[in-house]
């Protein structure tokens, strides 16, 4: 055990935690829910769900990670022997995979987008002719996948080096390269003639537009923006040193993930504003509507290559957290090595890309339950797989972990300070009911 691979610095565990929690959804969906929900007034709940809901299962996860030193499935076989509690980690690890199998087909487009902005193609085209490109790319059966070949060989490289070589070193790059990117963009938003009321529209809450549903679309954003039930965070928990104090690291991460969506709010806001657009949801915003908008900006193409290069880079980090879950699993599982674990596992992910991408093309006839492959692996993954695993998780945490153990892991807080006892109390009581009635509502058995 005391052979196991640690990240190196408290940078690293830093890094590479905030690179699993960023990625293309604070780029898309926390501008849309914002611009969805109330402005300001969503942005607030937001954050408290944050600080009330996410870190406390942020430090959960940690806590399991790190005590057990092993992965996400692993990890329960260790705390809780000659019980169930390990289907917490298979969860984490299908639920995982089965992301990956599409995402990785949307990193693919980004990278498309990144070429097509270096080659200038985008600022040539109408309005119309935008939204074709994207949807005539989008449906042809070849080229998505070959930018999707591309990416697991990126990964592959990155990934194969382990945790301290691979992940770590990409992520102590790639992090401070997003913000950097992301700062220049939220700079030239605001010198924009319609930037004080993207700002406005952004910060200056309306407290009449909250409530129940508000409330419920804040909690399932905090939960789901920072990776809590994919294996992850136990996962990564397992590599962190004992130095580490856990409540620290999950404030810390999730400030961070906090301070890429508001930054991201600050680029989309104003633009959308000056430009008199609305933000959109989904791949649209940035494959259909942000096109259109570079193209009257100065300089189009600067902007739409930064722009796709900062969407690369936050799906490349998504990507590797994602794919270390089960990389993790079966190096140490079926005891092969990491290269030949990093290869089944991106095998099996090649083959979900294939048939997600084909879902738009070849495959666009094929469905269950009305939805195509794409649609079902997010459907099942996000909206059922995530809340079970994250309820399941606060449970165990909560009410069967020995407290013992959950307090050593948090870094020396003792039992009376009110610190442990709202960890505790969220963990044990907030989180469960937050958990169900997203649950609830993302299968729409709850509307408000």
């Amino acid at each position: 055990m005391s052979e196991r691979a640690q990240f190196a610095t408290k940078l690293g565990v830093i890094a590479t935690t905030v690179g699993s929690a960023v990625g293309l959804g604070n780029i898309w969906r926390f501008p849309y829910m914002t611009a969805e929900n109330g402005g300001g007034a969503f942005l607030i709940v937001y954050i408290c769900c944050v600080l009330i809901l996410g870190i406390p299962l942020m430090c959960a996860e940690f806590a399991i990670g790190r005590k057990s030193r092993t992965n996400a499935a692993g990890a329960l076989k260790v705390l809780a022997p000659k019980s169930q509690w390990h289907i917490i980690g298979y969860i984490g690890i299908l639920a995982s995979t089965l992301i990956l199998g599409y995402y990785m087909v949307i990193a693919g487009w980004v990278v498309e987008y990144v070429y097509q902005a270096f080659r200038g193609d985008l600022f040539t085209q109408s309005a119309t002719a935008i939204a074709d490109n994207f949807n005539t790319f989008k449906t042809d059966v070849w080229r998505p996948l070959v930018w999707v070949g591309a990416l697991l060989v990126i990964n592959y490289l990155i990934i194969s080096r382990g945790v301290t070589k691979g992940i770590e070193k990409a992520s102590n790059i790639m992090m401070p390269l997003l913000f950097l990117i992301l700062l220049v963009f939220c700079g030239y938003a605001l010198t924009l003639p319609g930037a004080a009321k993207g700002l406005n529209y952004l910060f200056n809450p309306d407290f009449s537009k909250i409530n129940g549903g508000v409330v419920l679309a804040a909690m399932g954003q905090a939960f789901f923006s920072l990776s809590i039930g994919l294996g992850i965070l136990i996962t990564y928990g397992s590599y962190f040193k004992r130095n580490v104090t856990l409540p620290k690291t999950g404030l810390t991460v999730a400030l961070l993930d906090m301070l890429v969506a508001i930054l991201a709010g600050v680029m989309i806001f104003p633009i959308m504003a000056s430009f008199g657009i609305s933000p959109t949801q989904g791949p649209d915003l940035i494959f259909v509507t942000l096109p259109n908008v570079f193209k009257q900006m100065f300089m189009p193409n600067l902007w739409a290559v930064l722009f796709f290069i900062f969407a690369a880079v936050a799906a490349l980090t998504s990507t590797i957290s994602l794919l270390e879950v089960a990389i993790a699993y079966i190096s140490e599982e079926f005891k092969v090595g990491r290269k030949k674990a990093s290869i089944v596992i991106l095998l099996i992910v090649a083959v979900l890309s294939v048939l997600s991408s084909l879902s738009f093309s070849l495959l666009s006839e094929v469905k269950l339950f009305d939805m195509n492959f794409f649609e079902l692996s997010d459907y099942f993954s996000a909206n059922i797989l995530l809340p079970i695993g994250g309820f399941l998780l606060a449970i165990y945490v909560g009410w069967v972990m020995k407290k013992r153990d959950f307090l050593a892991e948090l870094g020396g807080v003792k039992h009376s300070t009110i610190l442990y006892k709202l960890i505790l109390f969220s963990i044990k009581f907030i989180a469960p009911v937050a958990i169900i009635f997203i649950f609830l509502s993302l299968t729409g058995l709850f509307k408000i």
